[in-house]
């Protein structure tokens, strides 16, 4: 362990948040709580996991930095466990290596990387994992994902000089933490109000108007969409990569819900276009058809945008409270 955290750091109290997927923290909680319990009791340190019905939950690890490192140990033991549970079972001859990302404030990932990327190299080299800083921040937050990949001893020294860079430079303003979202419910609109349906129920969406005068549909975009939405003078571009891989993507929409999709003189499909930054064709009535074709083309995560957009659309029309 690194002598500055040993030395200064029995009484520095760290907090170290990871985000993982939902079956990979069920194997960290174990049965009825057991294997989180016990992680709890043997390290010391205060372990909290995201609530919800979400793909991807956050655990929180809070404490002095032995109790933390110990955690965080047991965690990566746990991971690395499952894989080789996973191994027996399969054909594949070489072991994946065990992944985690951290979530950390942007404004703090400048130090880890370094002037020119001395610093994240230098972290790469000496723990021997695979390191990856996100290029965007997640979703409604001010925070970005660090994707760490190795054994389990690189990875656990890899966080270690990562936590000493995060001390050394703490983070600058307000950090707005990512909160993992549910997985997506279906969307109505009445009366000019978005209302998500969860079960029997349909939940109202809270407001956002403070910004321009948008519709209900950019509005519940922005707070549900998986993607990152960059509000910028040009109106709405989706925060994607645009050297990502292009793709197209074929969707066929019955000919008497084509109109809620286009909207009155094209505005509801350039809206679309416009939020999902993916390019989007409706081919001319085929006689005979009561079908139309609707081509979307773009990055990966430009036509899933588009499609939700479109869905979200069609399921509004679908429930007869479509919102003009």
């Amino acid at each position: 362990m690194d002598s500055s955290l040993v030395e200064g750091g029995l009484n520095v109290t760290l907090t170290i948040r990871l985000l993982m997927h939902g079956k990979e923290v069920g194997s960290i909680i174990g049965k009825k709580g057991e294997s989180v319990k016990k992680m709890r009791e043997e390290s010391g340190a205060r372990i909290n996991i995201s609530e919800g019905n979400c793909p991807e939950r956050i655990i929180t690890l809070a404490g002095p930095t032995t109790s933390i490192f110990k955690a965080f140990s047991m965690i990566i033991e746990k991971l690395e466990e499952d894989i080789s549970t996973s191994m027996t079972n399969s054909t594949a001859t070489s072991k994946p290596p065990v992944t985690i990302r951290l979530v950390v404030p942007a404004s703090q990932c400048g130090s880890l990387i370094g002037k020119g990327g001395c610093k994240i190299k230098e972290i790469r080299e000496s723990a021997g994992a695979q390191v990856q800083v996100a290029g965007d921040m997640l979703p409604n937050s001010t925070e970005r994902a660090i994707t760490i990949a190795g054994t389990p001893q690189s990875i656990i020294e890899c966080v270690k000089q990562i936590c000493v860079v995060m001390l050394e430079s703490p983070p600058k303003g307000v950090t707005i933490p990512y909160r993992p979202k549910p997985s997506g419910s279906p969307v109505i609109f009445a009366g000019g109000q978005a209302y998500a349906v969860q079960g029997q129920h349909a939940i109202p969406q809270p407001d956002v108007s403070e910004g321009p005068s948008l519709t209900k549909l950019h509005q519940l975009a922005m707070q549900q969409s998986p993607f990152p939405i960059a509000h910028s003078n040009q109106g709405f571009q989706a925060g994607m990569d645009a050297s990502a891989q292009t793709g197209s993507h074929e969707l066929t929409i019955p000919n008497d819900l084509i109109g809620c999709i286009i909207g009155r003189q094209g505005a509801k499909i350039n809206e679309i276009r416009q939020m999902s930054g993916a390019q989007i064709k409706i081919a001319n009535p085929v006689e005979g058809s009561t079908d139309r074709q609707v081509t979307i083309t773009g990055s990966h995560a430009s036509i899933s945008l588009a499609e939700y957009l479109i869905n979200a659309r069609l399921s509004s029309e679908a429930t007869g409270l479509a919102a003009n």
